[in-house]
């Protein structure tokens, strides 16, 4: 292929008039910077622009489109009457709205929707999801299918087919559906999603807005995108554009591999803007590989609440640097309750696997087998130390690893910008704490002072200053008296907010 035909821009003439042109140009700038022009004896024919067309992908998609699917969904409005408002509003379906359009779209059509008021009888959904294995398995995205009583994949050459929901994984956001065909289905193949290079070219294939099978390109724009969907977001960006109904389709690469899930776009306007999100395919592979065993995936749990560590949190406990998971609750009865790891604790590795964020160790965990053995290692009182523990099966109702979003509590001294009360039995009362609860209760913060810095509030019960239960606040003052008079830039606190604990640094104002 001629590289100058290919760059060739929209409406440029075609040929050798095109081609002198550009020659034109460049003897021109020759001449006007000294530089020795070629005779006309001895230059080449050029080579014409069309000598060799882009043919485009159409080979490509009469391969792998077969392998693509519409899923249609049918819920009963009786049975759930607040699936319709969530379909029609909610900001993942289908690659849909975000929150701000949401709340644009509800205030604009009520709870009618933009078809209509359509208080009873059935609903329908559509969304997309592309063929495994060839007996009929099938990938699409959980909320495609989530709260449906009926399930049919229209196949590419048209064939409608009813599908049984083998197993979803709503943190994951991917479902596996079965269908029974007379004949063996075309098989799209997975790629190793771990190759995929930011640049790389890609076509995404799905069924937007219910038109039916529908092509686009573009290429990778970023990868392991955390997006908020969930504690396990590792998604591919992609500029290929898709849209609401594209959910739960493929994309693929230049040899027809699955390289994700298309499951979110991000849009201020609820259509496609160019920032897509596709599950990778290892990840998906691995879901899928459970989902299949008995519909359902388990996940290792460690019963630990956890935060990340800043710079003055890093000062406090003494680590070289802010990286790690600090334990700011342990669960009762939980693995690591049973096996010796304590409220306080910094885990920098687990299996062997070094742990920089906290989404390290909350897929670490979740990765380990319930019942397996893994080393974990904790920075406890400025040393390192290694307890083996045995992770357990994560309940169902409670989250692996919770990332606390509390801030935090700071004491009354001055110095931090807070004023304190001591906790008798009718603040206990007022605040609807513990009775057994004892520590110093925040009643000012002054603004712009260190406390207000990290977000210290009224009401945050410090129950613990530089490792020293809280009694009063004339504990507090003392610890952070003696803080200071060692030259310390923070004082570490341990505050409770409502029903979570957390740790926080609180800069030492020496002013």
């Amino acid at each position: 292929m001629n590289a100058l035909n290919r760059f060739r821009r929209p409406g440029q003439s075609k040929g050798k008039a095109g081609f002198a042109l550009a020659l034109s140009s460049a003897a021109a700038i020759g001449l006007l910077v000294g530089l020795n022009a070629v005779p006309a004896s001895h230059a080449e024919t050029p080579t014409p622009l069309t000598a060799a067309p882009w043919a485009g992908y159409a080979d490509l998609i009469e391969e792998i489109m077969p392998s693509v699917v519409t899923v249609t969904t049918k819920v009963n409005a009786e049975t759930d009457p607040v699936t319709e408002r969530r379909g029609e509003f909610r900001g993942r379906d289908f690659g849909g709205m975000d929150e701000e359009m949401q709340r644009f779209m509800e205030r604009f059509f009520g709870d009618r929707g933009p078809r209509g008021p359509r208080p009873h009888g059935p609903r329908a959904g559509a969304g997309s999801g592309f063929v495994i294995d060839q007996d009929g398995l099938i990938v699409t995205n959980n909320h495609v299918i989530e709260g449906a009583d009926e399930v049919t994949v229209t196949l590419n050459d048209g064939r409608e087919l009813e599908a049984t929901v083998i197993g979803a994984d709503p943190d994951t956001d991917l479902a596996v559906l079965q269908v029974s065909a007379e004949t063996p289905l075309p098989v799209a193949k997975f790629a190793d999603s771990e190759q995929v290079r930011v640049g790389d070219a890609v076509i995404a294939i799905g069924n937007p807005f219910g038109l039916g099978g529908t092509v686009t390109a573009g290429i990778v724009s970023a990868k392991a995108r955390e997006i908020g969907a969930g504690r396990y977001d590792d998604f591919l960006q992609i500029d290929a554009p898709i849209n609401r109904g594209n959910s739960g389709g493929p994309t693929f690469n230049l040899e027809g591999e699955v390289i994700g899930v298309n499951t979110a776009i991000h849009s201020p306007t609820g259509g496609n803007v160019g920032i897509g999100f596709a599950i990778p395919a290892n990840l998906t592979q691995k879901i899928v590989a459970d989902l299949q065993d008995d519909g359902m995936v388990e996940r290792g749990w460690l019963g630990v609440h956890i935060q990340s560590v800043d710079s003055d949190l890093a000062d406090s406990l003494g680590l070289a640097s802010d990286s790690g998971a600090l334990v700011s609750r342990v669960t009762d009865d939980g693995p690591a309750a049973a096996f010796g790891i304590e409220q306080g604790d910094v885990i920098i590795s687990f299996g062997g696997q070094a742990i920089e964020t906290l989404r390290d160790l909350t897929r670490a965990v979740a990765d380990t087998a319930p019942g397996a053995e893994a080393d974990v290692v904790v920075w406890r009182d400025g040393e390192e130390k290694t307890l083996s523990v045995e992770v357990a099966q994560m309940p169902s109702e409670q989250t692996l690893a919770g990332i606390e979003q509390d801030d935090a509590v700071d004491e009354e001294a001055p110095r931090l910008g807070l004023a304190l009360a001591r906790l008798d039995q009718s603040l206990r009362a007022e605040m609807d704490l513990p009775d057994n609860l004892d520590g110093a209760i925040v009643t000012d913060v002054l603004p712009g002072s260190p406390a207000a810095e990290k977000g210290l509030r009224q009401g945050d019960v410090i129950i613990e200053a530089d490792h020293q239960e809280v009694a009063d606040p004339k504990t507090v003052a003392e610890a952070v008296k003696a803080a200071a008079e060692r030259g310390d830039k923070a004082i570490l606190l341990l505050i409770k907010r409502g029903d979570q604990d957390r740790f926080v640094a609180v800069r030492i104002d020496q002013a």
